[in-house]
Formats: C-alpha cells, structure tokens, sequence
C-alpha cells in the first residue's frame, strides 16, 4: 500500500519553473489576443482609489441561482470606510431556461424591491453590475455575452450586450431610474475589493469552484484596444491555460479521466487541475484505484466511491484539517461513503488529499509568478493558502508578495469599481468642461476670420485707420523677386542684443542663385541704453569691420535694414521709430528716422572708406515673403509664427487709402498680434488668457499674439494645471512651488511633450524639473492632453487669421479659385510637431477657394532685407531707363 502512496508525489509533482515559463509565454500570447484558446476580457478600469471613493451605489451579483442586490456606503471621514446592505434573491429555473427578456424583468423586479425596502427608490445611484459569465466588452458600461455557462439557457441573450437589457427591462418598468456605469465579472470584483483596502493591490485571483484570474496590463502591450497609454484590467480566463496542449506532459491519467466525463472535454484543462469543482473527483479517482489494486480499504468498493460527484471537495479540506488522534473527520467521510476504514487507510486518504491539493497549489502559484514580477494581491484559504504562499516566494525571492484575502469581493467590488469610474466619469467631465472652454468649433473659427476680414478693412480704410486694431501698415515694397534681379547688396539685421551684417550676392538668369557670408556683432548694455550716436557709431564700426573682413573697404554698396521695432514708413529708405523695445533705450532715436540716423553716423568717421545706399527698411514679416517669394513667385503672403506672431501680404493699392496713387500693389505690413485689443475676441477669450494679459507687460494690448504665439502658450498651459491642481484634478491636489512661477512652463515643453516619439516616462521628468516629483503617468497623460488643446487652439487662430487674408486676396482679384504661396518663419511653426499640419487643415476648411500652398523660409531676416534692396533696385533702374 505504502510503496503506491508514497509514488503519488512523483507522480503529480511538476517542474514547477518550466509551468511558470510555460505560463508566461502563454500570457504574452493573452495580451496579444490568442488567450489560450479562449478570448481575454478587458476591463476598462486605469485607476484606482485616489483621492478616496464616498457616496452610496447599487451593486448587482449575478452569477448562480441566486443572485444580490447591494447597497455600499463608501465615506471618507479622514479614513476609509464601506458599510453593505444587501439582499438575496432566486432565480427560478423556467427564467433560467426561458426568455432573455423575462429574466431580466425579474432582475429588474428585484432591484425595484430593493430600492423601496430602503427607501430609495426615487434616487438614481450608479450602480456597478458583477456578471459571472464569459462576456466581451469594449467599454466599461458594455458586456456582450459569449456563452452562458452555470446551467441558464436564457434565449436571445447570447450575443447581446447584458447592460442594455438590463436597462431596457428598467426602463419598461418606469417607476425608477439607475446609472449603470460598470459591469465586471467576480474576479475583477475581488481586486477592486482588496484595492480599496490595499493601493498596491493590481491582481486579482479566484480560486473556489473555479479557478480565474486578472490583473493591471500595460495599455501598450494589449492590441485589442486602441492606445498606449496607462494600464487597464486585463480578465485572464486562465482556467482555459493548457488547452492547446502546453500542460499535457504535465497531466495523469486521473486528469484525463476527470476531463472525458466533464461537460465540456478538453476545455478548461488549467481549471481542471487546480479548482475545487474536480479537487474531489481527483482524490475519488485516486482511492478508487488503489481500492482496484487492493492498497487501500482492502481491496474493497462502494457504490458511493464509485459514483462520480459524491467526494466532495470539501471533504478534501475537512481531511486535511483533522488532527484528532484516530482521524476521526477522515473516518466519519470514508464511513459516510459506504467503507469500513483502517487507521492506515485513514492515514492514506488524508495523505491523497494532501499531495492532490499541494499540486493545485503550486499550479496556481507557478502561474501567478508569472503575473507578480511587477503587481501583487491573492486570496487563498487555510492550508492551500500557506501551501501556495510557500511556492510563490520560492519562484520568486527578488519579490516581495502579500496576500489578502477578498471578503465580498463579487458584490463590493462591483460598486468599488462603479465608485471609481464614477469618480473618474465626473472628474472627466469637469477637466472637458474647463478644457472646452479652450476648444473652438468650426462655425467660432468662421467668425473670427469674419471679424479679422472686418479689421483688415477698418486699417486699410483712411477714415478708420486710427480706431483700427489691425493697422495694416504701408512698407513701399511694390514687388515680389521676378528672378532677374542681379548683384552685391549689404543686409543689417537688427532686433536684439546682437546684429548682423550680411553680404548677399543675388544672381539672375537660368542658374540664378543667393550666395551669403555674414558676420554677428555684440552690442554693448552701454551703447544700448545710451546716446543714439553712441548706438549707430557702434553699428557703423561694426560694419566697416565686415567689408575689411570681406576684403571690400572702400566698397559702395546697395543696402537693406531689417529693423524689428515698431516704425512709421512714408517710404521704403524711410523708418520712424515710434518706441524702443527688447530692452534698448538709446536716447535721441524715437520719432527719428532710423536711416537717417544711420547715414549720419557713416559721414561722423573721420575716414570715409566706404558709404552706403539705404535703399529699404523692413520688418522681418516682409523679409519672410521676399526670401520665399525669390524661390516661388507665387509667395505673396508673408507669416511669423514665433515668439510672436505677425503677416504681410501684397494688397492692390487701389485699397491702400493710406498711400496715394491706386495702381499696382503693395506689400501691407498688418501687426496682426493686436486684432482683439478692442473686445473683438473677448467672446473666444477664456479666464487663461485673461490671467496671462492681467500679469503682461502690455495688459490689453497683442490679445491675438497672446492667444497664439510661443511668448505666451507655455503660461496659458500653466494656468490650466494651476486650474486643474486646485481643484483635485491633477497632481494629486498637490501643487509645487516652481509651477507658481510665472513663465515657468516654457513654450518649448509644448513641443517636447507632444511629440509623437516622447515617451511618457520623459513628459515625467519635464513635470519634475517643475518640481512635481510625485506626478503619475496619468499625470503627464493629461498635461499631454492640455498642451494639445492649447496649441490646437492656437494654430486654428492662427489659420483662421489667415484664411482671412487669402480670401481677401482672392476677392481683390476676382477670382473663383486663387493659387498662392505663404512664406513662413518662426521657431513655434517650425519645432512644434502638430502647429503646422493644424494651422495647414484650418486655412484649406475656411478658404476652401484657395490652394495656399506653405513655404517655410530660411533666413528670412537677413537675406530678406538684400531682396527687397535687389527688387527696389530693379524697378529704380528699371525707371532710370
């Protein structure tokens, strides 16, 4: 007798490290949608109880033929509390096997019972619905029904969504209203349980009747759902593991035999080994054959041992758990199957039952390693518990595993789960509210380029230029690049604390081409903020030490002067400074011409070893559209997209009231940055925009630039998390001292968060140079999605700006389709992944009479300025002939 029991070990031992190999390769598969013959489940839930779930919901815990009806009570009176009410009800067979919809009329029946008991009826609580059977869903609030299983048939159900029968047959009744926010299966409900008890608790296990387990997946690795961010519940249906085979060198006769008498052969085969619904029939098989081979009972039968079904699994535990001397519990179960047992087949039965329960134990332990390289939780019972708590630590030392045992997981986790989705549905709701607010529909889009169209008039209007916001200055430049023209011409570049001087050498022709040396100049604090002779005495030094340097002393040569602050032009060789800005201060140049001043210093050198021919000034908008414009002669818009924000375009003079004479066209300097500093965008402005101008150096004043360019996004997306942070939504409530600091949130981490190869690992690491050491994934999940909308914003602005002016441009010229070009420049068009696609699409859905095609400029300053000098020169000479 002994020799045979004693081999049982060997026989149902298992190379535990190669199961868990084995297993993991088959959860990779899961993931990746092959699941063991079977289909994954994937429950939509990311988060788990922060800040603390409170309120009262309804729970559903339908899976038998009895189901219940919970109310929880979750408060948070500084510590974390869940009060139950519940009641039982059956389900009679004929519903069970009758129609779909009669069922859940029951169910629905029940509930309403329920509510009135309680007294709350006329009270609508979300409600969470555990529905044990195997189901697909697509969203947390969907549950299509596979199979049934359990013994109900209900028709017309399978293959339809549970939650909205359930809702329909509510509905019909009409005497009370429910929020049905989630529906889950038992095991999903046991994590959800534990992990309002336990933050770290990520896996949930079921081990009774049947055996089933789920856990917290990373989104990027499950190709059922679409995106790659966060983590979701994944329900394994792990009892379907070895299904195709993988566990058959691992399985015994007894297996075999236990899986040819099931309902369902060779399905479930995991389930077969491991749960209490076949723990009893195993050790049945067991003593029945050693009774055969006479190694137990002597030799002898019972009609009882060999009725399949009537040892029990608990019998397995009430064996393993006698201690009593005689093994009085085991003798009671022999003697109650019909045997006349002896001590030693007292002490063989509880042997069996010891190694067949160990067995399930370490199989579900070599599976669960495979889950608990990075999550841990579990329930167990008594002895299979310790047994399974042993093996897992064994498999894996390097963690650090706890198990806690799930009470009422089925029916509690079905409304902890409802509670968090709740709280996450409305915290949803409140970031969309304050983030529509920032989010423009077409029809917005629409009229602010009706708006900008009216404002182009006004400045174009002699009579409403001065109340215009849009002031569409005159810059003289008549003409775009026609590729003739031809020489040597010097650029200054000035708008900031250094300058350049250029050397452009333009050729014409079949071959024409633009060749550039240039050389950056410091300008001292000093010269920047003393005497204007000071500051040009400076330029002109600066310049005579770029021809000696091109080995051009004593050369004269045509010149153009892009300079970037704010001017009056009467004509092209003409600028006058109307204020400083960036910082200079130079006394005795505002209200002065800034060519003048130029030349003046040139005759105060002792030495006259060259002079110059200031032909242009000009901004560095227009410099944008000549630098595209000599690439395409279709380039007749210029744009900036930068730090600010600016356009030009070629007007028909006849438009041009300011300037006289009505033939030809003109290039129109527009200073848009200042369209909405007369109320014309306060219907589009939002409590961000208005906190970034309250705290601007120019209050009031460049309201469009402040919606669009790279000076201010950064403080608007600021603003929005200060916003979000104050109100629970983000950071955890917690707000760091560096994200109080204006300007903080620079325009640059726009760009680096949302580019498409940023990792959201690197979005964290931006948060915590700000100082939000703490943030989560779903943290930097929604800065992401902050930046976004801010930046979306502005490029439809933008694009809306814009359409207008092509429109404009169109009608000008009476045309049913226009075909131009807009030369672009700016570090916020050119670095930020999305701007330009978006501003591109805006402009095609608004000017849907314009091809515009974008042509991003390169050096648009400098050698913009030499172009403007070239064209001007052509059309003097052209006039001199």
């Amino acid at each position: 007798m002994f020799t045979y029991l004693y081999s049982l070990p060997s026989l149902l031992q298992l190379p535990l490290s190669g199961v868990s190999k084995t297993f993991f390769i088959a959860l990779q598969q899961v993931v990746k949608n092959t699941c063991f013959r079977g289909q994954p489940s994937v429950f939509f839930i990311s988060l788990f109880f922060y800040p603390p779930e409170k309120g009262d919901f309804l729970a559903l815990d339908l899976g038998g033929t009895n189901f219940r009806v919970l109310l929880v009570k979750v408060s948070d009176n500084g510590k974390q509390k869940v009060e139950m009410e519940n009641q039982i009800y059956a389900i009679p067979e004929e519903l069970m096997r009758g129609s779909g919809s009669e069922l859940f009329d029951h169910i629905a029946e029940c509930l309403a019972n329920f509510l009135e008991k309680l007294g709350i009826k006329n009270q609508k609580l979300p409600l969470g619905f555990t529905f044990s059977f195997p189901c697909q869903q697509t969203k947390l609030d969907e549950s299509i029904l596979v199979s049934w299983t359990k013994g109900f048939k209900s028709h017309g159900v399978e293959g339809r969504d549970v939650v909205s029968l359930l809702r329909k047959a509510i509905k019909k009744r009409g005497d009370f209203d429910i929020d049905i926010v989630a529906v889950i299966n038992d095991t999903v409900g046991t994590m959800m349980t534990c992990g309002y008890d336990d933050h770290h608790c990520e896996i949930g296990l079921i081990v009774g009747t049947g055996t089933n387990a789920c856990y917290m997946e990373e989104m990027r690795h499950l190709e059922l759902v679409e995106g790659d961010e966060g983590r979701m519940c994944v329900n394994m249906e792990w009892g379907a593991f070895g299904d195709d085979g993988t566990l058959d060198d691992l399985r015994t006769d007894f297996d075999r035999e236990i899986d040819a008498g099931s309902l369902n052969p060779g399905k479930q085969l995991f389930e077969k080994m491991i749960s209490g619904m076949y723990m009893g029939e195993l050790v049945r098989l067991i003593l029945v054959k050693m009774a055969k081979e006479d190694l137990v009972f002597k030799g002898h039968t019972t009609p009882d041992l060999l009725t399949t079904g009537h040892f029990q699994t608990s019998f397995v535990s009430a064996i393993e758990n006698d201690k009593s001397v005689g093994l009085v519990s085991v003798e009671k179960v022999l003697r109650g199957l019909g045997l006349d047992p002896s001590g030693e087949d007292c002490v063989a039965t509880q042997r069996v039952c010891q190694v067949v329960s160990t067995r399930a134990a370490h199989l579900c332990a070599a599976t669960l390693v495979s889950v608990l390289r990075q999550i841990r939780d579990n329930k167990a019972a008594e002895r299979f518990a310790r047994r399974l708590h042993k093996m897992v630590r064994r498999l894996v030392p390097d963690c650090d595993v706890r198990f806690l045992r799930s009470e009422d997981g089925s029916g509690k986790g079905a409304a902890m789960v409802t509670a968090v989705a709740y709280r996450l549905a409305t915290q949803h709701a409140e970031r969309q509210r304050i983030l529509d607010a920032l989010r423009l529909s077409r029809e917005q889009l629409l009229e602010v380029k009706r708006r900008m169209g009216e404002e182009i008039n006004r400045g174009l209007a002699k009579e409403s230029h001065d109340q215009a916001t849009v002031k569409m200055l005159p810059t003289y430049v008549r003409s775009t690049p026609d590729g003739t023209e031809h020489g040597d011409f010097l650029a200054l570049d000035l708008g900031g604390t250094n300058f350049r001087v250029l050397l452009v050498r333009v050729r014409g022709g079949k071959r024409r081409s633009v060749e550039m040396h240039n050389k950056i100049y410091a300008i001292p604090q000093e010269a920047m903020q003393g005497t204007g002779e000071e500051l040009f005495d400076h330029i002109v030094h600066c310049i005579a030490d770029f021809l000696e340097y091109m080995g051009m002393k004593g050369a004269s040569l045509p010149l153009g002067f892009t300079f970037s602050f704010p001017c009056h032009q009467n004509k092209l060789d003409q600028g006058i400074l109307l204020k400083w800005t960036k910082g200079f201060k130079a006394t005795g140049c505002e209200g002065e011409d800034v060519v003048s001043l130029l030349k003046d210093a040139i005759h105060r050198r002792e030495v006259r070893e060259f002079d110059l021919d200031v032909v242009a000034v000009v901004n560095d908008t227009v410099g944008t559209m000549m630098t595209c414009g000599y690439e395409d002669p279709l380039c007749e818009v210029g744009l900036i997209v930068g730090t600010g924000t600016n356009a030009c375009y070629m007007e028909e003079m006849q438009n041009v009231e300011l300037v006289e004479g009505d033939e030809g066209r003109m290039c129109v300097n527009m200073e848009w940055g200042a369209f909405g500093d007369h109320g014309e965008l306060d219907d589009f402005s939002t409590e961000f925009d208005r906190a970034v101008d309250d705290c601007a150096t120019n209050p009031g004043k460049q309201r469009y630039e402040k919606m669009i360019s790279g000076m201010y996004l950064g403080e608007i997306v600021r603003n929005v998390l200060l916003e979000f942070t104050a109100k629970g939504l983000l950071f955890r409530g917690k707000l760091s001292e560096r994200l109080k600091t204006r300007g903080i949130f620079e325009t640059k981490f726009l760009s680096q968060i949302e580019s498409d190869r940023l990792a959201l690992r690197q979005v964290r690491s931006i948060l915590q140079h700000l100082g939000l050491t703490s943030s989560t994934c779903d943290d930097s999940i929604l800065v992401k999605e902050v930046c976004s909308v801010v930046a979306r914003r502005a490029a439809q602005l933008c694009g809306a700006g814009l359409a207008a002016v092509v429109d404009k441009i169109r009608q000008n010229r009476n045309l049913s389709k226009l075909k131009i070009t807009v030369g672009v420049d700016g570090t916020l068009y050119k670095l930020h992944p999305h701007f330009s696609s978006i501003m591109h699409e805006t402009v095609r859905d608004l000017a849907p009479q314009c091809e515009v095609t974008f042509l991003q400029s390169e050096d648009g300053s400098g050698k913009g300025a030499a172009l403007i000098t070239a064209v001007a020169c052509r059309i003097r000479d052209a006039g001199q002939r």
